[in-house]
């Protein structure tokens, strides 16, 4: 398996200890909904509290590097925090769950194998919420990630089922409407 297989195994087995819920977002989830392309890293929504933080630091163990304070932290301020598997040195990036989006994501996610050479299921975003979710970051990074771009276009050519009320309702919102309209548009007229 590969590192970020095993380590994803890893912290997937601790949340399901704590239960609690999470799902896979990011690079991973548009490689598993979309066009595959290798990535170093894995991000996670998940719905952690406060009292957690001690908790999956325990959980996660002497093999990985989990400050607890730092979740804390990271979790009263709403903000995204890192653990890394040292067996690796292979990070993953966890968002609390903060806003409806986010329970949104992990109530829609359903189970898939990310990876090409490991059948393990996870929790993963669906198509629509990586949309969304990816257009969003490409917005608050100044709209000029062509990589962002890239992933939001392969979701977009892979799923011609794509739910357009919910993107739209969401994307409103998200206040990523005219991203998405662009997105969606035929592809001479898709450039960044």
């Amino acid at each position: 398996m590969n590192p970020l297989g095993e380590t994803l195994r890893e912290l997937a087995s601790a949340l399901d200890r704590l239960k609690i819920p999470y799902a896979i977002g990011g690079s991973l989830a548009s490689a598993t909904r979309g066009l595959y392309r290798a990535t170093n890293d894995a991000d996670l929504v998940a719905a952690l509290r406060v009292s957690d933080a001690d908790r999956l630091a325990a959980a996660l163990g002497k093999g990985w590097y989990a400050d607890a304070d730092q979740i804390r932290n990271a979790i009263e301020a709403g903000r995204s925090f890192n653990v890394v598997y040292l067996q690796f040195s292979q990070k993953v990036d966890i968002f609390p769950a903060t806003e409806e989006f986010h329970a949104v994501q992990l109530q829609r996610a359903t189970r898939e194998a990310p990876f090409r050479d490991d059948e393990s299921k996870y929790p993963v975003t669906t198509s629509e919420d990586i949309l969304l979710a990816k257009l969003r970051w490409y917005k608050d990074g100044g709209e000029v990630s062509d990589r962002q771009w890239q992933d939001i276009m392969g979701i977009v050519a892979t799923n011609p089922t794509l739910e357009l009320e919910y993107l739209r309702s969401w994307a409103t919102r998200l206040r990523v409407e005219k991203l998405l309209t662009r997105a969606l548009t035929p592809t001479n007229e898709r450039l960044p």
